[in-house]
C-alpha cells in the first residue's frame, strides 16, 4: 500500500516569449537558453514571483537551458539576509523534482573573472548547474549576487564616463527629479570627462555625503520616454551592505545594475514584468553605449500577476506584518510563497496555476477561483481522507452495546486505488458535526433530525430519538439508535437514505488544533478607488477549534495532504510538536472542498 502524496506533473504551456525562445532554438541562436530570476532581498516572495519562477525556470527547463537564481542587492538600506535565505528556500521548494536540473549557481564568494574575448578586457562569470555538474557535491553553491559585480560596475562606469557618455550632477535628489521631469538640462551636464572621472573617483572614496552628488547617463534630456532622460546610473549612499559590509558608499542603481549583471552571467533572455517595458531602450543604451565583445542579453516583459482578494505590494504586506494583522510573512493567509506552503499548497499546484494563467501583454485581475480550483485539482488526487469534526456535538447509539468497538474499513482515497484502505474504531459513542444536526430543519435538509435517519460513512444507518438540553438550552448530547444490519454486508446495507455524515468514535478520538483559514479581505479588489486596503480585512480569515479526530492522524506529517472528509483539505503545521508523550496537533486548512465564497456570491 503506497500513502505517497503524488500527482500528474503539469504539461508545458504555450505562450508569446516561448514562441520567441523557440524561434531561436531552432535557429541556432545560441549555444543555450539562459534565463534568470532576480529577486530583490527586501521582502519574501509571493506568489507573483512563482508565476516569474515559472516563466524563466520554466523556459530553461523546457528548452534544456540554465536558470540562475540572482539577489538583485544594490540597495543596501532595504536589503537584509533573512530575506536571502527566504528567498533561496522558496525557490527550492518551488523548483523540487520539477527545475532543480536547470538551476544555476556559483562556487561561494565567487566573483567575476577577468577574460579577454575578441581582444577586449571582459567579465564573465560561469553558472554551476549542480544536478548536471559531477563535482558540485564538492563545493558550497549560492546563488548570485549583484553586488559581487560591484567592482565590475564600478569598472563599466568609468568607461562610460571615460566615452562621455555619463557625467557627474550636483543636483540634489529632488532638484534632479525636477529637471528630469521637466526634460530641463543640468547645469553640470557639460563638466569635462577628467573632472567627472575625478569626481566619481572622490565619490567612490567617500569624501561627499549622501545626496550630494550622483553619476548620471548622458542621453536625451527632453526624450519622450522619461527613463532616457539622463537617468541615475550611480548615487551616494553611507550604508553597510549585508553581503558586502562597508566597503562600498556607492552604490549602482537598478537598471544600469540589472542589464550588465545580465551580461556579466551571460544570460540570453531577460524576462521582466511589463512596467520594465519602458526601461528597455535604457536597458539596450548601457549595453551598447559599452561596445561589449560577447553577445548581448535582450529584455522581454509580460504582464505580472495581479489576484484577486490579495495585496502584491511587498511595502503593503511589510505593513501586514509590522502592525501585527498577520502573525508574520509565513502566515498562511498572506500570498507569500512560505505562507502558501505553511498553509498546505504543493508546488505542482502553484505550477500548475502559474500554466494555467499563461503569459501574456495585457495586465489584469486573476480571480483568486482559478488558484483555489488549481489547488482542489491538485489536492484531490493526492490527499488521503481521515476523519475529523470541527464543531462535536455527542451521539449516544443507545442500542450499541456498552463497550464494544468494531474496526470499520476506511478508503484512503477513493482517487487513488493504490492508496488502499485502514481500520478506524467505532464506538457506542461518537462525535459528529453540529451542523449535521438541525432541531428545525430547513427544507431539503437531509442530514440528522429529530425522528429523521441519515447514514454514518463507513458504518451505520442511524435514527435520532432524542435531543439532550442543558440547563441553558444548549443541545449536548443525541441519543440514537442504529439499524445493526445496515453495516456494508448486512442484511439492510442496501437500504437507501438521503443523507450521509462522517463521525468519530468518542474514546478513540484524539485532539488537535485545527487552524481554519479563509481569505484575508473580503472584497475583490482591496485597493478599489484608493482605499486603505486595510479597511476590507476580512474578521473571519482565522478561526482556531479543538476538533476530535480519528486516532490515525496521531501518526500524521509534515510533507502528507489530508482531506478531513465533507470538510476541507489540511496540512500539519510546523508548530505541531510530535515529539513522544509531548504531541500537539496542529493541522491547517489549505481550503475548503467547495467555493464557499461563490456561493454566498449568488446570494447577493
Amino acid at each position: 500500500m503506497s500513502l505517497d502524496n503524488k500527482a500528474p506533473v503539469a504539461p508545458a504551456p504555450s505562450d508569446f516569449i516561448r514562441d520567441i525562445v523557440a524561434q531561436h532554438v531552432a535557429g541556432k541562436k545560441y549555444p543555450q537558453i539562459h534565463t534568470r530570476f532576480p529577486p530583490e532581498p527586501n521582502g519574501y516572495l509571493h506568489i507573483g514571483h512563482a508565476k516569474s519562477i515559472c516563466l524563466n525556470f520554466g523556459i530553461a527547463h523546457e528548452f534544456g537551458g540554465i536558470c540562475n537564481l540572482r539577489m538583485d542587492d544594490t540597495n543596501p538600506t532595504k536589503e537584509d539576509v533573512e530575506y536571502v535565505d527566504s528567498i533561496t528556500e522558496d525557490v527550492n521548494w518551488l523548483l523540487s523534482g520539477w527545475a532543480d536540473r536547470n538551476l544555476g549557481l556559483k562556487p561561494k564568494g565567487k566573483t567575476p573573472e577577468t577574460i579577454a574575448e575578441e581582444g577586449k578586457r571582459d567579465f564573465y562569470l560561469e553558472a554551476v548547474v549542480p544536478l548536471q555538474t559531477p563535482d558540485a557535491k564538492s563545493q558550497t553553491l549560492e546563488a548570485f549576487y549583484a553586488s559581487d559585480y560591484f567592482d565590475q560596475l564600478y569598472d563599466y562606469a568609468e568607461q562610460l564616463v571615460e566615452k562621455g557618455k555619463a557625467y557627474v550632477c550636483d543636483l540634489t535628489p529632488e532638484e534632479t527629479d525636477e529637471y528630469r521631469r521637466n526634460a530641463k538640462e543640468s547645469p553640470y551636464r557639460s563638466r569635462p570627462v577628467a573632472e567627472n572621472l575625478d569626481l566619481f573617483q572622490r565619490m567612490k572614496k567617500g569624501e561627499f555625503p549622501d545626496g550630494k552628488r550622483s553619476l548620471r547617463a548622458k542621453i536625451q534630456v527632453d526624450s519622450p520616454n522619461v527613463w532616457l532622460r539622463d537617468p541615475l546610473l550611480y548615487r551616494i549612499r553611507h550604508a553597510d551592505h549585508h553581503h558586502t559590509g562597508g566597503k562600498w558608499c556607492i552604490y549602482p542603481m537598478y537598471d544600469f545594475a540589472h542589464c550588465l549583471s545580465d551580461y556579466i552571467e551571460g544570460i540570453t533572455h531577460s524576462i521582466c514584468t511589463l512596467e520594465f517595458e519602458v526601461h528597455r531602450p535604457l536597458y539596450d543604451w548601457i549595453l551598447e553605449s559599452l561596445n561589449l565583445p560577447r553577445p548581448l542579453p535582450h529584455q522581454y516583459e509580460f504582464a505580472r500577476l495581479s489576484l484577486g482578494y490579495t495585496v502584491m505590494s511587498k511595502r503593503k504586506l511589510m505593513q501586514l506584518v509590522n502592525e501585527k494583522l498577520v502573525s508574520g510573512w509565513n502566515d498562511p493567509r498572506m500570498p507569500t510563497i512560505s505562507g502558501i506552503r505553511r498553509r498546505g499548497v504543493t508546488p505542482e499546484a502553484l505550477r500548475a496555476f502559474a500554466y494555467n494563467i499563461g503569459i501574456t501583454k495585457y495586465n489584469g485581475i486573476t480571480d483568486v477561483a482559478v488558484l483555489e480550483h488549481a489547488i482542489r485539482e491538485d489536492l484531490n488526487k493526492r490527499a488521503l481522507r481521515r476523519l475529523a469534526v470541527l464543531h462535536p456535538i455527542k451521539v449516544v447509539l443507545t442500542n450499541y452495546p456498552e463497550g464494544k468497538t468494531e474496526e470499520l474499513d476506511a478508503i484512503n482515497n477513493p482517487e487513488n486505488p493504490d492508496a488502499g484502505t485502514r481500520k478506524i474504531p467505532f464506538s457506542r459513542e461518537l462525535y459528529i458535526e453540529q451542523d449535521d444536526f438541525k432541531e428545525v430543519p430547513p427544507p431539503k435538509f437531509f442530514r440528522l433530525k429529530p425522528g429523521g435517519e441519515v447514514r454514518l460513512k463507513y458504518a451505520y444507518i442511524i435514527k435520532c430519538d432524542e435531543v439532550v438540553k442543558d440547563a441553558s438550552g444548549k443541545i449536548v448530547e443525541l441519543r440514537c439508535t442504529a439499524d445493526l444490519d445496515s453495516k456494508s454486508g448486512g442484511a439492510t446495507a442496501a437500504r437507501k437514505v438521503k443523507g450521509t455524515i462522517h463521525w468519530v468514535s468518542a474514546a478513540h478520538a484524539i485532539d488537535a488544533e485545527c487552524r481554519l483559514y479563509d481569505r484575508l479581505f473580503t472584497e475583490a479588489e482591496p485597493e478599489k478607488d484608493g482605499r486603505d486596503f486595510k479597511s476590507v480585512l476580512n474578521p473571519h480569515s482565522l478561526e482556531v477549534v479543538t476538533a476530535k479526530c480519528e486516532p490515525s492522524l496521531k501518526d500524521a506529517r509534515p510533507e502528507v495532504r489530508y482531506q478531513f472528509e465533507r470538510l476541507a483539505y489540511f496540512a500539519l503545521d510546523k508548530d505541531s510538536s510530535l515529539a513522544p508523550n509531548a504531541s500537539r496537533l496542529i493541522f491547517n486548512r489549505t481550503i475548503t472542498l467547495r467555493d464557499t465564497w461563490a456561493k454566498e456570491a449568488q446570494k447577493h
